[in-house]
This record gives structure tokens, sequence and C-alpha cells, in this order.
């Protein structure tokens, strides 16, 4: 293996030093013009590449952004869409081939090209229907053999069994490393979990339980989508997902007209606080039931107050997911 030279002190004491040992190569990175290489981390999760060659660099993005959802919900039938380590579809079912096909039905556009993240074996179902599709890398603990049968025929569709369990995922993460000319920032990975027995329900109204697990399951997805994020979400399936906003209304609305009428009676999750009450508003002219955000804004007296005011649920956690 080749040693790199980039080395980093970063622990309790300082005196830890990170040596990285090259893989391989890429083709190229993100771009054609663009060297990469892949390194050892101090953890890898394990798996086989079981058709399409070998991984990109941008393959191995967007599997991370995919895995690391479907390993929020390790423990279900989980779908996880990702396109440029954006998630388009993600939804929970009652099995894997109905979890599959709502998380399809979010966004079938997007979905062009895309790599999908399994929690629980690929069927031959959802070979079936992913057979007509233009996807890039299908990523899970397995796939039956009557699917694996169907999709060995697309020679181009990339398949990666994970040996690793799911539930592993989190443990796997020791930092984050970004390289800058200003210096390399190493912080910890943001693995915090909520909390639904400490969180407050900061409205008159309150949500029950079946409203509660769907606002759940959009904040774990929210804390994947870059800031700011907004996910609307029913029924345990993402209605639309809209990050990289660079103001929190923007991103709500741009979410909201994505769900169209499906609004009605879903959940918003927000990475971070609203900062004002044009939020609610829009929140309420599109009838959504209840919203889950971290709250902390000094305006969170007036956010409150429009929430009552729609009679719109709202849960605050105390815990903020931004994503740079």
């Amino acid at each position: 293996m080749e040693k790199s030279d980039l080395t980093k002190d970063f622990s309790d004491n300082n005196n830890e030093i990170l040596s990285l040992e090259k893989i391989r190569d890429f083709e190229y990175g993100e771009n054609p013009h663009q060297k990469a290489s892949l390194f050892k981390s101090e953890k890898l999760m394990d798996y086989e590449i079981l058709n399409g060659g070998e991984l990109s660099y941008n393959n191995l993005l967007d599997i991370d952004a995919a895995v690391s959802i479907a390993g929020e919900f390790y423990d279900v039938s989980a779908a996880v869409i990702v396109n440029h380590t954006t998630p388009c579809g993600v939804a929970l079912g009652k099995d894997i081939n109905e979890a599959y096909l709502k998380a399809f039905d979010c966004d079938p556009v997007s979905a062009f090209g895309a790599v999908i993240a399994f929690s629980r074996a690929v069927t031959e179902k959802i070979a079936k229907h992913a057979a007509d599709v233009s996807l890039e890398v299908l990523v899970a603990p397995d796939f039956t053999p009557e699917a694996l049968n169907l999709l060995l025929q697309n020679k181009n569709l990339k398949l990666v069994r994970l040996k690793t369990p799911l539930r592993m995922y989190n443990s796997m993460l020791s930092r984050e490393i970004k390289v800058t000319p200003f210096g390399t920032l190493v912080q910890e990975p943001d693995t915090k979990q909520l909390d639904k027995d400490t969180f407050s329900v900061v409205t008159k109204t309150k949500p029950d339980a079946q409203m509660i697990e769907n606002m759940v399951f959009a904040w774990k997805v929210a804390k994947h989508v870059k800031s700011n994020a907004i996910v609307v979400a029913k029924d345990f399936k993402t209605l639309a997902v809209s990050g990289g906003q660079t103001s929190r209304i923007d991103a709500v609305e741009i979410a909201l007209n994505k769900a169209c009428d499906g609004a009605k009676d879903a959940v918003i999750a927000s990475d971070g606080f609203f900062p004002s009450a044009d939020n609610i508003q829009a929140a309420a002219q599109c009838r959504i039931a209840g919203i889950i955000q971290p709250g902390g804004s000094i305006k969170d007296s007036d956010v409150i107050e429009q929430a009552d005011k729609y009679n719109i649920v709202m849960i605050a956690t105390g815990i903020r997911h931004l994503k740079h």
C-alpha cells in the first residue's frame, strides 16, 4: 500500500497522527479533469461487487450517502434513492418490495441514474422493476438468486452486497475531514440520535403516536440532506426533499411546491430552526399537520404562536443537524 503524506493531529490529547494508505486510483474524480484516489479509512465497510465493474469516485460518494440513510432504518424494511448525494426518495414498508415502490414513487424523474440502498435483500419483484429503469448502483445486504439472475443481465448496473451489517454503519464513523487552504478541518461525525421520550411538544395541539413516528422518520432523513434542509413526509414516505437552499423559507416553499396536494396532513422536518413565522404560514397554506425542528430561534415564540393559530403540531428537538 502507498502511504499518503496527509497527516493530522486529532484526539483528546492532540497527539494522534492520522496516516492514510492508498487503496487505488480512480479513472477520475467528480469530473474527468480531476485526479482522484481511494484511501483506507480507520474502519472500513466490508462489501462485494457482484456486477458492473469497479466503483467510481462519484459512485462511492452516492453509496455512502444512501447507506448512511438506510442505516438509520436498519431494523425495518427501507429503501433509499440518492442522486448527487441527495435523497430523492426514502420510504419504509411492511416489506422491502413495498418500501422500494413507495420510495421510487416519490420522484421517478430524479431516480434516473440513481444509487439505491436497501435494508433488506433485493427481491425478484424489485429486480423486474429496476430492469426497466436506468439506475447506476443497487446496494443491499443481499440479493435473492432470482433477483440476481435478472440483474446480472445488465452488465452496466453495479451491484454491491454489504457484508458489514447496516446497524454497524454509525460505529464505523470516527471523524470527518475537510482539507482547505485555511487548514484541515476535523470533527466528530454527526451521529446524534433523536430521543423521542425527551423532545418537547411546544404547541397546544398534540400529536398522536402515528404522527410522532412519521416526524421521527422525516427527521432522520433531513439529517442527511444538505442545509438548509426541509423534508415533507407522510405514511413513512418522503413527498419532497429540498436541500442546499440559502434561506429556510426558500427551502420550505420548494419542498411544498414539489409535494403539491400531497402535503395535506403531511409533516415537515427541518434540520435547523425557523428564523421567522413566514415558514409556518407557508406550511399552513398547504395544510401541513405537523412540524419537527430543533427550536432555539429568537423568534421561537412567534413561530409557535403561528403554529397554534393554524392548529399545527410542533415538536422542538433541541438537536440541530446542519450539513455544509
